[in-house]
């Protein structure tokens, strides 16, 4: 058996944790630099916000409905899941954490418990731990899991936020509850598509041929279609390097000068060399970017990428970012107002497997020098030590105008009490 455990409204639940005054109100959390809303309370679902949401364009909305708009307070968040998944780990050896407020736990040996008390008793030692309410979502199979954690939401009072699909009656009255565009990993295309030939539930899919699922969904959607019938065929998942690692900011302000985007550039870099390093891999490529503010439609626009192929592997961020100047130089243009760009480092090997070139090779130096300043950076803070091709007196920080005090992991923001 799967279990899944999903926290419910999980930034607003952070949010609200440390003010309880705001159960029950709107809230809405916007992306980076404030920019779109990327989470929802169910009360300001219920008013109408949609997700993705531009702020600016529904700022007079959220002062009309009285929501509560807050900043992404990502440390806050990061921090609170970390506590949750910790908990959950007690529950099963086999945890697989699928996001930031989602987790799989594979439940075997577990044939004499009562499940369905099982998951109430993580959802009470959760909520008790860290203030955060899940859902539990129990099944045979990963994908039936998912559908039994939406159940316990939708249903959480008749539930009590746990349910267990554990009999095939109760399979088919699930699949043929859901709508085919609410399966987990049927994008939206694949929705289309398969309304088009007459599929409207999860049930309906599960009865298509497997010669069309396969020609058309290929084997993952296969995989799906088994997992939906309650034969296991999607395991989890274990923990792998990622194929490429990418900094991408909007400027708070759009940019025209070729000193100071380029500083940017560099700064993005050694961002993605850093994070690089702590998976222990090198890249071989990277791509630059930049882009104009698309919503200013009165300016002139101009979007274009360049892909440099490094002459060796590094995960040196003094090489990352040589490299990435170059390509950036080879995009930048003047005359346009720049209000983004990003730098992707790709095509990653294992640092211990890199093979030396006879004519060039990352500089040796390096490798002791990145250790230096990656053990001083954590020790002490981000950015304490930067290259010299970074601005001394500037930390990049994202607008951020409604951020929430960082209460766990900030010592100055931590609450006090006056008695």
């Amino acid at each position: 058996m799967f279990a899944l455990i999903d926290c419910n409204n999980f930034y607003a639940s952070c949010e609200r944790l440390f003010r309880p005054e705001l159960n029950g109100q709107p809230i809405v959390v916007l992306s980076n630099n404030d920019g779109a809303v990327i989470a929802r309370s169910n009360e300001a679902k219920d008013l109408g916000v949609p997700m993705g949401a531009l702020a600016f364009e529904y700022e007079s909305f959220f002062i009309q409905n009285r929501i509560h708009v807050f900043s992404a307070n990502f440390a806050l968040y990061g921090d609170m899941s970390h506590r949750v998944m910790t908990i959950l780990q007690e529950y099963s050896p086999a945890c697989e954490i699928y996001s930031i407020d989602e987790a799989f736990l594979k439940l075997t040996g577990f044939e004499f418990f009562d499940l369905e008390k099982y998951g109430q008793e993580i959802q009470k030692k959760v909520y008790k731990f860290t203030g955060i309410p899940i859902c539990v979502g129990i099944a045979p199979t990963k994908a039936l899991a998912k559908v039994a954690n939406r159940i316990a939401k939708k249903y959480p009072k008749e539930t009590k936020s746990s349910y267990v699909i554990d009999t095939d009656e109760k399979r088919i009255k699930a699949i043929k509850w859901l709508k085919i565009e609410d399966v987990w990993g049927i994008g939206r295309k694949h929705a289309i598509r398969l309304r088009e030939v007459g599929v409207k539930t999860a049930y309906d899919f599960t009865q298509l041929n497997e010669g069309w699922v396969k020609r058309n969904l290929a084997i993952v959607g296969l995989r799906l279609k088994h997992d939906l019938m309650g034969i296991p065929s999607l395991d989890l998942e274990d923990v792998k390097p990622r194929k490429n690692i990418a900094t991408t900011r909007s400027f708070e302000r759009n940019m025209t000068g070729f000193s100071e985007i380029k500083e940017r550039i560099t700064t993005f870099s050694i961002s993605c060399a850093e994070k690089l390093r702590r998976q222990k891999s090198c890249c071989t490529s990277i791509m630059v970017f930049l882009r104009t503010n698309s919503h200013r439609a009165e300016l002139e626009q101009y979007n274009c990428s360049s892909v440099i192929k490094l002459p060796f592997p590094t995960n040196s961020s003094i090489e990352i970012a040589y490299f990435a100047c170059q390509a950036f130089e080879r995009i930048f243009k003047l005359g346009f107002q720049y209000k983004k760009a990003g730098v992707i480092i790709m095509d990653f090997k294992p640092e211990d497997e890199i093979q030396f070139s006879l004519f060039e090779n990352s500089n040796p130096k390096h490798v002791q020098l990145m250790k230096v300043m990656d053990r001083v950076n954590d020790s002490f803070g981000q950015q304490k030590i930067r290259l010299a091709s970074q601005d001394q007196k500037r930390v990049w920080k994202m607008k951020q105008e409604r951020l929430s005090p960082r209460y766990t992991t900030r010592l100055s923001d931590i609450i006090t009490i006056n008695v």
